[in-house]
């Protein structure tokens, strides 16, 4: 096991910035995931690490060991690619002891080896066929034995799973998970998927243009998002927001589309220090509840539906407050008209505050310095 960490990295391609200055640890034995919309630099990141691209500047680290001018022959890594990259002429067993023969290792180590990583791979059976005779999701077990045989310190995934269907994800990334914590391999696992950063990572680094947003659990990023960006990228449907303003006659209040919310105590304590006059108020479609009546305690406010999804298991409805569309999950019996009149409501523990200036969650807005991205 390794971990591994860069310091103050950045890589460029001509003048675009595709990481800009990143400090960063992945711990050891742990299963991080590196998670991002297209372009934000999470792929990039991942080849630092490998070795195929060379930072700009900055010092990349596993362990005590400086690897940041190592090839990545010499910082033994295993890669697994989203296009799996297997030698279409060569018989799987030849693709997974491909590495091992690269070093020369002795034929009777290779077969004893392969057959011990095929075992856990289940794909016993798969080592005499062509890669052009498997399917999408035996291939992906036969790169990651690949990846695995070699006994690498640090496991590196680029979107694994993205060309498998549905069903097949989700078997797979059990599996891995599975794996990782078996093998306490170092694990470092590039997605876009939210869901799948979410149930398969032990640590989320969210990453947006170049630059690290957030770093935590999967339940710190999802209840405590640092910014706007984690907030709106982490959850499926996004969590609503909507403007709001600060009420200071005596206690304070946040006012939003006509209806008022004593915050809860954590956040009037940060709108009470940094005395800002505006919020962006937010909070998760499974956390609203719909009704024809205000709820006490809660934030109500009242809109329109405008069109309910039906799911299956629950429901997607979207209402329009004050020209803005805020998305409510309710169970499939509850399925309002298209124009009712409805208030939305929201326990106060489950609203959320964000600067709209430096879009910051306002709990964070308080951190010293340097605990997380500028």
């Amino acid at each position: 096991m390794v971990e591994v960490r860069l310091e103050n990295v950045t890589k460029r391609f001509g003048r675009v910035v595709a990481v800009d200055n990143v400090t960063l640890e992945f711990p050891d034995g742990r299963f991080s995931a590196l998670l991002g919309p297209s372009g934000s630099g999470k792929s990039t990141l991942l080849y630092l690490i490998a070795g195929i691209y060379k930072p700009t500047s900055g010092r990349i680290f596993f362990g005590d060991r400086e690897v940041t001018n190592l090839p990545p022959k010499d910082r033994n890594v295993g890669l697994v690619f989203q296009n799996y990259a297997l030698y279409p002429h060569m018989k799987v067993y030849d693709n997974i002891a491909f590495p091992m023969r690269l070093r020369k290792l002795p034929e009777s180590k290779i077969d004893a080896k392969v057959q011990e990583v095929a075992r856990l791979l289940r794909i016993e059976e798969l080592l005499d066929r062509y890669p052009g005779q498997l399917s999408g999701g035996q291939q992906q077990r036969v790169a990651l034995a690949r990846a695995l045989v070699k006994e690498p310190d640090v496991l590196l995934l680029d979107e694994p799973l993205s060309n498998l269907d549905a069903l097949l994800r989700l078997t797979i990334r059990a599996e891995l998970k599975k794996l990782q914590r078996r093998l306490e391999i170092t694990a470092i696992h590039v997605t876009h998927d939210q869901a799948e950063a979410m149930s398969i990572a032990d640590v989320i680094v969210v990453i947006d243009r170049g630059r690290v947003q957030q770093v935590g659990s999967p339940d710190d990023v999802y209840n405590r998002p640092r910014n706007l960006f984690v907030a709106g990228f982490i959850g499926s449907p996004p969590a609503n927001m909507l403007p709001g303003r600060v009420l200071r006659d005596g206690v304070v209040m946040v006012e939003v589309a006509g209806a008022r919310l004593s915050p809860r105590e954590e956040y009037a304590k940060a709108l009470a220090e940094t005395g800002i006059e505006e919020v962006v108020v937010v909070f998760r479609p499974e956390h609203a509840r719909l009704g024809y009546e205000p709820a006490s305690g809660a934030l109500s406010i009242e809109g329109e539906v405008y069109v309910v999804e039906p799911l299956g298991r629950e429901n997607i409805v979207t209402v329009m407050v004050a020209g803005v569309p805020v998305k409510v999950l309710t169970p499939p019996s509850v399925r309002p008209r298209a124009g009712e009149k409805l208030y939305v409501s929201v326990p106060a523990e489950h609203v959320m505050l964000f600067d709209p200036e430096t879009e910051l969650n306002l709990l964070h807005l308080l951190e010293p310095r340097g605990l997380g991205p500028d």
